[in-house]
Order: structure tokens, then C-alpha cells, then sequence
């Protein structure tokens, strides 16, 4: 069975719980990345002895797992890890972390067990990457970068900078025009790589995700190192990367060594505002990167220096993309010479500025400088994009939605001009501002200030201001506005409720135009499935999913680029994404590699770890129940509803029952508690069938009241209802299991793709879709019931209020014999 992506990402991050603890999360993925990586090259190899790694004898993966509990697996794994690094010219990169460092891992018994625990995770026989034919390097590659993005949560403030965030990634990949390079000699170059994910999104921009060449330089030798595995993970041989300060020691030359190596397009991130960068480098640099013509960035801030090393790098017609602070945009001194010479030459394309909190090395805000070579002498001004305000809190971090990079990305491809949102600024308009690039200068952002009233609170009514500030509402569901408000009775100016501040919710909801607009968006989505069925009912073995989820989300954006509707396109583009990310994702690999096969098994209980470090043995599960068993690609709760819907409405009758006299029974327990069911009444004084039965037997002999008879009797007829109906529950879950394993072994391939396409896939992403509606009915229900709270209560009538209170608390004071 194909290993799902979701659980590939969970194995793999559990290999960390072997670790974590001795060391940080910088340290330990050195540990954790290389061992992947032998699993990885050593199943490649056996599948393939041609493979591009070679694995010299003794050094593969099994070889490590036969060291497992070996007293000296450390010092034979150090050697294994030599031999194969020497082999492949990889020395100093995958032979960089000591198995045998006692300080990290442990002495003695507990070096061997973490060592050996930390192997037996990618021991899995689901984990098997050489069978794994379709699409298994991306399906790696991307299981590296997910690690590499946790490892950079993990390792705090100042070690995360060896990882630019995938959504960023993307955006620069795209606006760069990667797309359009068609020469397999197209070169891409960072230099400052870090752990080579932003060069790789990069690749992956251009026509089939492969037509260039990719050169990089970090400055840190073990980050460098964790880039040239990524490259190999994603299959990508040819890549140069190298270790030094690229700032002083730049390694890609030209053939003379004074010249720069030119690039056609040049991405980076490098790390903010570098402190006394200028050191073997010289104020008049000898590759003309900076001088007094161009300006000298300040020592104690590089990040001119890299823009200017970036600008230089690119040929004549290279285009660049660089994140860097959103100071670098308005500073002055040295930095503002810069900046005025940059601009005259055309450079700067487009500036994007980003949310805050993006990045894991740094909380500042920042932005990216779009560089472009080619149409620099004809440029008339900068293309800018405040995209700030577009994000979601995620863990202590701000992540970019989906929605969001489409929206970036679109905006900028169009050059297109969006209030409060993005403009092209001519090169004029810069000038007045002496050159300042402060995005807010430029793009007003929205108001969102509210706008207090004065004549509204003082005299009642609701301000037309305020309802016009929701055009949007009534533009989409003209019929709206009118039953939602009507002129003020006395106040011309002013608006009143036309129904009660309780009945807006239901207004809203049963208002014709809102039921058209939520009947039109449901007519949408229809079409739309149908515009995709064919596509999906196709697919096969071997398709590429991240293709397919590119043409799902342009098909949904065209489908409800609408501006009649209330939904946004990019929310509807959001929970398709969102969705995908969820189930179809993993559900679409499984085809890429299995095909359309629904196969039921039963979950095994996960090994737990003792406190003393040893593994707690686990008895393999049999299913009883339907709960017990799982299908990956159909669930067992869509054939249920399909085929024995029936059978499912008397389990769930059962269900009820059972519940219904189970909360008689502690109604009853709890009422006499103190009474007839009181414990020291029974022998043992506990409460159980047998001694109720004792008691009732005692009871009738000394011809007691009938009363506690009945309570006790009452008492075994509920649990003798609950014990029958748990028996009919076992007898119809045991029935429905046996119709299930018959169903699913009968199913045709026919059967399984309408199951999956229609009744899950559609089904829900229907209900998503759905809760959008839902959503903009809350939204606008609580904005117009916070518009009438706010002018609910007169400034006189409060007076008033207060007036009658205050007689109120003088009466009461008078009554208790006070003159107040």
C-alpha cells in the first residue's frame, strides 16, 4: 500500500521525538535529514543500480539497520557515512553530524537505544521510496521541506534563517517570469541559499519543472551542505553549490576571476541587515558592485550590499526577485544614494510588501524587490503591491494563504491597477518623494476606522455613512438594503431599523436577493463540477498531483471570478486549496501510485515508549466494530451512506436507545442516591445486579412497601434495557462489518471513482463552500446589529436613566433615615 504524503510528514517528524530533548532542533535535524537521506538514495539504489548515488558495500540502509542495539553503532555508522560520502563526493555534507557525540546523543545504553530508535522509525515497510515510482522525488522532496520549515520553527529566532517559507518562495518564483525560460541553459542563481528551497521553487517555475541550471553559495557549511541534499532529494544532479561569504569571497566567477558570473535570473533571502559586513571586501570593490559612483552600503547594514551584489550578478537581461527589510525602502544617508542609483538605471520592476512575522529568523516586516534588466532603459516607474494585510496566524508565526499568493501573483501578472491594494507609481511621483519607496506613500490603505456620530448618539437614528460603508452587500442583493432599513421618522438624515435587532440574522437569510445570490453560487459550483468531472474521472496511475490541483484552482477562479457575488473569488479559491491540502492531496497520490483501489484494513495501536525507555509490546487488533476498520481513498462512511443506509438508521436507533436509558438510569441513581439506592443497603455495600436482586428477595419476604420494590426493580429494568440494546447494537454492527468487507471486495473501479469524485470529493467541498455563504450572513448580521447597538442608546436617555436611578438609590437612602 502507497504511503500517504500526511503520514510520511507524521513518520518523519516523529524520528525528531528521538532526539529532541539533547539537543535543539538546529542540531538534531543534521541527524534526522541524513538518515532520511540514506533511506532515501539506498531504495532508490536497490530498485535502480544505475541510480545517480552510488551505495558502496556495506553502506546501505539495511546495513544501518543491522546495527540497531550494536554497541558501537555510533563509530560503524560514522564509518558508513565516510565511505558514503567519499564515494559520491559528498564529504562534509552528509558526514557532518557524530553518531558518537555523547553530549547529544546519550552514553552508553542510551547512545545505542536513541541511535537505533531514530532508525527504526524509517524502518517502516510503508516507507519504502523505491517503489514509490510516481511522483515519489516530489513527494520526497516536498517531505524535506516540510521538515526543513519545522526544523526553522524549532530552532529559535536566531537559527531559522536557513529557510525562506515555501508560500514566499512562490510568490518570487512567479513574478520573476521563470515561466517563459525555455533554453535548458537558463541559469538561476542565490546567494544566499541557505538550504537550497528557494532555488528549487525556483526550478520548479520553469517549463516542466526543469529547464535550467542552479548555482548557489551559503555562507554556513552545514546549511550548505543540507542544500545539496535537498537538491539530490529532488533529484536535481547538477546543481553548484557552494560554501563561503558570498559578500567577500564570491566563488562564482568567470573564467579571469574578476568578473562576476552573470545569471538570467538571480533569487534571494538573504539574512536582514548583516552586521560589519565589509571586510576583506573593499569600499571600491574590484568587482564593481559598489564604489563611490554607486554608493558604499553603511558597515554596520549589508543589505545594499547584497541587493547591489544581486544587480550585479544578473546579465543584460536577468531578472531578479531579493527579500529584504521594508527599511531598505525609505532609509537615508548611504543607503538613500544607493536607492536614487538603482531607481535612475531602471532596475527596480516592482516592490511587494509582505506581512509581518513571515520569516523564522526575524518578526520585522519585509518586502520583495522585484530586479529586471531588460526593459530597465525604458522603465518609467515601479509597480508596487501592499500586500500586508494578507495572512493567517499560524502557531507564533504569520503564514500566507492560499488566497493570497494567487492574489499577489495575479495582481502582478496583470500590472494591474486595485484600490488600497496595488498601483504602478510613475518614476516622476518617486522623484517628488526624493526617492523614497515607502509603500504607504503611495497605495492608502483602507479605512477601517469607525467613525463616531456625535448627532447620532446624542439624538438616535443610524448614519447613511455607515450603511453606504457595506456597498458591497447591497450592490450584490439590492433588494437588501430596503428590508433591512427605512428612513428615520423624524431625522431626514438618518436611517432606522425596519426590523427588530433580533430578526436581522432571519431578514437577511430570508431576504430574495440573498437567497438568489446563495441559489446563483450553488449554480456555480455545479458547473463547475461539471466542468472537472472528466478530468478527474481520468485520472490514473503516474499523474502528476500538483498539476492537477493548479488546473482545479484556475478552473474554480474563472469559474467564480464574479463581481456580482458576495462570496470573494479568492475565498472559494481558498477552500478548494484548503481541501486539497486536507484529503485530496493524499488521496490523489495514492491514485498516482495505486490507482483507484479501495482497500479496508484495520489501524494497529502505536508502540508507546516506557519511562525507562523501552518499548511497551502492543497486541495486534482485530475489527469487531466498523469503527474498526479504515479505507483511505473511500471511506467507510460513504459506502455506509450508499448502501446500507438503512442498516446505519438502526444502529443509530440502538444508539438512542441505549443513550435514552442510560440517562434514565442516572436520573434515577442520582434521586436515590440517598435513598433507596443508597450503597450501605447492599451487602458490600456495593451496588451491583446480583445484590439489587438480594435486596428485592429480602424486601418481599418481610412484605416491605412496594415502593423500594419498585425503585429497585425499576432500577434492573433499565440496565436490563441497556444490556439487550448493547446486544442488538453488536449483532447490527457485526452485520454492517461483514457487508462492508463483501462490499468492498465488489466494488468496480467504475463504482470507486463515483463514490470518491461525487459523494466525497464534491460532497465536501460542497459544505465548504456552503459555510462561505454562512459566513458573510454572520458577518453582515454582526455589523449591522453592532451599527444599532452603537446609536441604540441616546445620550438624553441616558441622562434620563441615570436620573431615575439616582432618585431611586436617594429614596431608599431617606427611607433608612439619611438626607442625602
Amino acid at each position: 500500500m502507497a504511503i500517504k504524503k500526511s503520514e510520511l510528514y507524521s513518520m518523519l517528524w516523529k524520528s525528531c521525538d528521538e532526539l529532541r530533548g539533547g539537543m535543539d532542533a538546529s542540531q538534531y535535524k543534521d541527524y534526522v535529514l541524513v538518515v532520511l537521506f540514506v533511506k532515501y538514495v539506498s531504495d532508490k539504489f536497490k530498485n535502480n543500480p544505475d541510480s545517480i548515488i552510488e551505495i558502496p558495500e556495506g553502506c546501505s540502509f539495511d546495513d544501518f539497520v543491522n546495527l540497531k542495539g550494536n554497541p558501537h553503532i555510533g563509530e560503524q555508522i560514522n564509518k558508513k557515512m565516510a565511505a558514503l560520502a567519499e564515494a559520491n563526493d559528498l564529504v562534509n555534507v552528509i558526514n557532518v553530524a557524530d553518531f558518537c557525540d555523547e553530549q547529544k546523543l546519550g552514553k552508553g545504553k542510551d547512545l545505542v537505544d536513541t541511535v537505533s530508535n531514530l532508525i527504526g522509525v524509517f524502518q517502516s515497510s510503508g516507507l519504502d521510496f523505491g517503489k514509490n515510482r510516481a511522483a515519489d522525488d516530489d513527494l520526497m522532496g516536498d517531505a524535506y521541506e516540510y521538515l526543513m520549515k519545522h526544523f526553522a520553527s524549532d530552532s529559535g529566532k536566531s537559527k531559522g534563517q536557513f529557510y525562506t517559507p515555501a508560500e514566499v518562495s512562490r510568490i518570487m518564483a512567479k513574478v520573476i517570469g521563470l515561466e517563459k525560460a525555455k533554453s535548458v541553459d537558463t541559469t538561476i542563481y542565490d546567494p544566499a541559499c541557505g538550504s537550497g528551497s528557494l532555488l528549487l521553487r525556483a526550478l520548479a517555475e520553469t517549463p516542466h519543472g526543469e529547464t535550467g541550471t542552479i548555482y548557489g553559495q551559503e555562507k554556513d557549511a552545514a546549511t550548505a551542505g543540507l542544500a545539496k541534499m535537498n537538491m539530490i532529494l529532488h533529484g536535481v544532479v547538477d546543481a553548484d553549490i557552494r560554501q563561503g561569504d558570498t559578500i567577500n569571497a564570491p566563488l562564482h566567477k568567470e573564467r579571469d576571476k574578476d568578473t562576476l558570473k552573470s545569471f538570467d535570473f538571480v533569487v534571494a533571502n538573504p539574512p536582514f541587515s548583516t552586521k560589519s559586513w565589509l571586510k576583506s571586501a573593499k569600499e571600491e570593490d574590484i568587482y564593481g558592485r559598489w564604489n563611490s559612483t554607486i554608493g558604499v552600503p553603511p558597515e554596520k547594514n549589508g543589505d545594499y550590499a547584497f541587493l547591489l551584489h544581486i544587480i550585479r550578478s544578473m546579465n543584460r537581461t536577468g531578472q531578479g526577485a531579493c527579500i529584504l527589510p521594508h527599511g531598505v525602502l525609505f532609509r537615508g544617508n548611504g543607503e538613500s544614494v544607493i536607492r536614487k542609483y538603482i531607481l535612475s538605471r531602471g532596475y527596480i520592476k516592482g516592490i511587494i510588501g509582505l506581512p509581518p512575522n513571515l520569516f523564522f529568523g526575524t518578526g520585522i516586516p519585509a518586502c520583495i524587490i522585484v530586479l529586471d534588466k531588460l526593459e530597465a532603459a525604458d522603465r518609467k516607474g515601479v509597480f508596487m503591491i501592499d500586500a500586508k494585510a494578507g495572512f493567517v496566524k499560524d502557531g507564533p508565526k504569520n503564514r500566507l494563504r492560499e488566497q493570497d499568493i494567487r492574489r499577489i501573483t495575479e495582481v502582478w501578472a496583470a500590472q494591474k491597477t486595485v484600490p488600497n491594494y496595488a498601483r504602478f507609481v510613475e518614476m516622476d511621483e518617486i522623484v517628488r518623494h526624493d526617492y523614497n519607496l515607502n509603500i504607504p506613500r503611495y497605495i492608502e490603505s483602507i479605512d477601517t476606522e469607525i467613525l463616531q456620530d456625535i448627532d447620532a448618539h446624542l439624538k438616535g437614528g443610524l448614519p447613511i455613512h455607515d450603511v453606504d460603508q457595506l456597498e458591497k452587500y447591497w450592490s450584490a442583493c439590492p433588494a437588501l438594503r430596503e428590508a433591512l432599513f427605512m428612513p428615520h421618522p423624524t431625522r431626514k438624515s438618518y436611517l432606522a431599523l425596519r426590523c427588530a435587532k433580533q430578526d436581522i440574522r432571519a431578514t437577511v437569510k430570508e431576504n430574495v436577493s440573498f437567497i438568489a445570490q446563495e441559489n446563483q453560487y450553488k449554480e456555480h459550483f455545479i458547473q463547475w463540477c461539471s466542468l472537472v468531472s472528466s478530468t478527474l474521472y481520468n485520472l490514473t496511475i503516474g499523474i502528476k498531483p500538483k498539476q492537477l490541483i493548479q488546473q482545479l484552482g484556475d478552473t474554480i477562479l474563472a469559474g467564480f471570478n464574479n463581481d456580482a457575488f458576495l462570496v470573494e473569488v479568492y475565498d472559494v479559491y481558498e477552500q478548494l486549496l484548503n481541501y486539497w491540502n486536507e484529503t485530496m492531496q493524499d488521496d490523489c497520490y495514492l491514485i498516482a501510485v495505486d490507482g483507484w483501489k479501495a482497500e479496508l484494513y484495520t489501524p494497529q495501536p502505536v508502540a508507546k515508549k516506557r519511562k525507562d525507555g523501552t518499548i511497551k509490546a502492543v497486541k495486534e487488533k482485530k475489527a469487531a466494530t466498523p469503527e474498526d476498520i479504515v479505507c483511505d481513498l473511500l471511506p467507510v462512511s460513504v459506502v455506509i451512506n450508499n448502501y446500507f443506509s438503512e442498516l446505519k438508521t438502526l444502529i443509530q436507533t440502538a444508539e438512542e436507545g441505549i443513550a435514552e436509558k442510560e440517562a434514565q438510569l442516572n436520573e434515577l441513581q442520582e434521586e436515590e442516591a440517598d435513598n433507596y439506592l443508597d450503597p450501605t443497603n447492599f451487602a458490600n455495600d456495593t451496588i451491583n445486579d446480583g445484590n439489587v436482586k438480594k435486596r428485592i428477595r429480602e424486601l418481599k419476604r418481610k412484605a416491605s412497601t412496594n415502593e423500594e420494590v419498585n425503585v429497585l426493580e425499576q432500577y434492573l429494568k433499565l440496565r436490563e434495557d441497556i444490556a439487550d440494546g448493547k446486544r442488538i447494537q453488536k449483532v447490527l454492527k457485526y452485520e454492517l462489518l461483514n457487508k462492508l468487507v463483501i462490499k468492498y471486495a465488489q466494488l468496480t473501479e467504475d463504482e470507486i471513482k463515483e463514490l470518491v469524485i461525487e459523494k466525497k470529493w464534491f460532497a465536501t467541498l460542497g459544505m465548504h463552500l456552503e459555510s462561505e455563504m454562512q459566513r458573510i450572513s454572520q458577518t453582515l448580521t454582526a455589523s449591522i446589529s453592532d451599527l444599532a447597538e452603537r446609536y441604540e442608546q441616546t445620550l438624553p436617555a441616558i441622562d434620563e436613566e441615570l436620573a431615575v436611578l439616582e432618585q431611586k438609590v436617594k429614596n431608599h437612602l431617606a427611607a433608612m433615615g439619611f438626607n442625602y
